[in-house]
């Protein structure tokens, strides 16, 4: 393999590129770039990924397969239950899931030589209004969960102490509004500069640290996934009052 063509095709994704900024088509009005259809594409391979399996399901595992899946689950559950006990464990981990797979495998997916050069194909979460776009459900997903949950008393605990309550109150709205923006940058960030630091050094020593930069990008992939969906956990167990359980 050309390690060259590797180097770009790893680190492309964090790199702004005109083709990745391509108008590939419209639709509805909307303009769709290549972070657009590998957003599609993610969504449809995990989504065929779980329907095959969760097609054949045995009370005991037979298949590696499923073994692999509920192990993942199962790992999930138990640090959400950790966080929030077990009943909202249960509301929230298809949703805490989703983000934790759909960052994973998208900062993954610009390791794969040719993402960022190839039409139609760019890591998304290389890219800031991507990251946003997730940070900015976390928020309403928040705001929702802990009115639903609290009603009044959500609001009301934003102007505890009562004796400096216009302080509070401003200082937990702007903490509320610099979480999204702390999630995506924080997200945006390290992939884009892990990303940056492996095409360098697969450059500039292509015959010594190409799987070890790449082996490193693996495990930094992972932890930035960890680290969103922890957050979002916080937040969510934070807005729903799961500690006081």
């Amino acid at each position: 393999m050309n390690l060259l063509w590797l180097a770009e095709g790893a680190g492309a994704s964090g790199v702004t590129t005109g083709e990745q900024q391509k108008v590939l088509f419209h639709l509805f009005g909307l303009q769709v770039t290549s972070v657009v259809t590998t957003e599609w594409a993610i969504m449809a391979l995990v989504i065929l990924f779980f329907f095959v399996a969760t097609r054949r399901l045995d009370r005991v595992p037979k298949s590696k397969l499923q073994l692999l899946v509920e192990s993942a689950v199962e790992s999930l559950y138990g640090f959400v239950k950790g966080q929030m006990g077990e009943e909202r464990a249960r509301e929230f981990v298809p949703l805490i899931g989703s983000f934790f797979i759909f960052i994973l495998v998208s900062n993954y997916s610009g390791l794969i030589p040719g993402a960022g050069h190839v039409t139609g194909f760019a890591a998304p979460t290389s890219h800031w209004s991507v990251t946003l776009g997730l940070a900015l459900v976390v928020f309403a997903a928040t705001q929702y969960y802990g009115i639903k949950k609290q009603g009044f008393d959500y609001i009301k605990h934003m102007f505890q102490p009562y004796i400096i309550a216009p302080l509070i109150f401003v200082m937990n709205v702007l903490d509320h509004i610099v979480r999204p923006m702390s999630l995506s940058l924080r997200l945006y960030a390290n992939i884009f500069g892990g990303e940056t630091v492996v095409v360098a050094l697969l450059v500039a020593i292509p015959y010594f640290l190409p799987i070890t930069t790449l082996l490193l990008e693996l495990i930094f992939g992972f932890i930035q996934a960890f680290i969103f969906t922890a957050l979002t956990t916080v937040y969510l167990t934070e807005a729903t009052g799961a500690e006081e359980e």
